[in-house]
């Protein structure tokens, strides 16, 4: 079992290899989860592309969409030749895409097919895991939340369940409103740690501080991340240097230079801007932010990796 006091949230578009590439060098001991991978992408699609990670990157989940158990299996299988020995069941993403192909939050109103997809993929030969909503629409009480877990663990083996603190609101809302909109009730995930101590709780949603972070790991076994970890990845520091007490941070400016090797390294695969895209938030909150991220938002767009030396030449811890 994976060490799941910290994580990083899967987001789409965002938690690709090149991220979690950039965002180890700030944090040996975070764990790290890809973005959300459909599985009949990984059965039809270009399995090295989609599963391909640098060993650096572990330790590394896979997460998983899908509600047909077949499949699961079988992707399940194939991700295993790569390495992954976690699988992480999506069931708590509410956007549109998501839903017309029946999984993501709209499984929490069918927990028996949530426990036929989670077994798939144990019998697969993977540590089964699920993320998911505390409620789906109107079913905003806590006895859902609790009935809904209680089933998973009285039907499967599955022992880590990471709790997005917010209903899922299917209709009406945009996947972002869906992330910013529905109330975040923590005593919900406080209260289900407290009647499920056997099991492995870990919290997810409008966490963006290290205070958080420290007032929420003692009721808890795990807080993730998400947007914050993106937006601000230098935040993995001082969380790192506090929860994980590693004395050895590397500096902005170290990680900028660190990232030129893997930029040389990739520039005949990827265009630079897609890798470079993901470090804008580096110097979040410090006075060379605006020059740091319009160096990577104008300079890159030429695919000249001249134009990042500059940049990083030119910058102070």
């Amino acid at each position: 079992m994976m060490n799941d006091t910290i994580s990083i949230a899967p987001m789409l578009d965002w938690t690709d290899r090149h991220y979690r590439y950039f965002v180890r060098l700030i944090t040996p001991h975070t764990k790290l989860y890809t973005e959300m991978i459909v599985a009949d992408a990984i059965i039809h699609g270009n399995q090295n592309r989609l599963l391909s990670y640098d060993p650096s990157e572990q330790p590394l989940a896979l997460q998983l969409g899908g509600s047909n158990p077949e499949k699961l299996y079988t992707a399940s299988k194939v991700a295993m030749e790569y390495g992954y020995t976690e699988i992480n069941l999506n069931v708590g993403c509410p956007s549109p895409r998501v839903q017309s192909g029946s999984f993501g939050a709209c499984l929490m109103l069918e927990p028996n097919l949530v426990t036929e997809c989670l077994n798939a993929i144990s019998q697969a030969g993977a540590t089964a895991t699920i993320k998911h909503r505390i409620g789906i629409d109107k079913a905003e009480d806590y006895e859902f939340l609790d009935n809904f877990v209680t089933y998973i663990k009285q039907h499967t083996s599955v022992k880590h369940f990471i709790v997005h603190a917010r209903n899922a609101i299917l209709h009406g809302l945009s996947p972002k409103e869906n992330r910013e909109i529905p109330p975040l009730k923590y005593d919900y995930v406080y209260k289900l740690k407290q009647l499920h101590p056997e099991l492995t709780i870990s919290i997810n949603g409008g966490i963006n501080s290290l205070t958080q972070v420290q007032d929420m790991l003692p009721q808890l076994d795990g807080v993730m991340i998400g947007r914050a970890a993106y937006n601000n990845p230098y935040l993995f520091a001082s969380i790192e240097k506090t929860v994980f007490a590693n004395p050895y941070i590397k500096t902005r400016k170290e990680i900028a230079y660190l990232m030129l090797n893997y930029l040389q390294q990739q520039q005949d695969s990827y265009k630079l801007h897609n890798i470079t895209k993901h470090m804008i938030g580096l110097y979040h909150g410090q006075p060379h932010a605006k020059y740091w991220r319009l160096g990577l938002t104008q300079g890159m767009l030429t695919n000249d990796i001249n134009n990042y030396i500059q940049l990083i030449e030119r910058l102070d811890d």
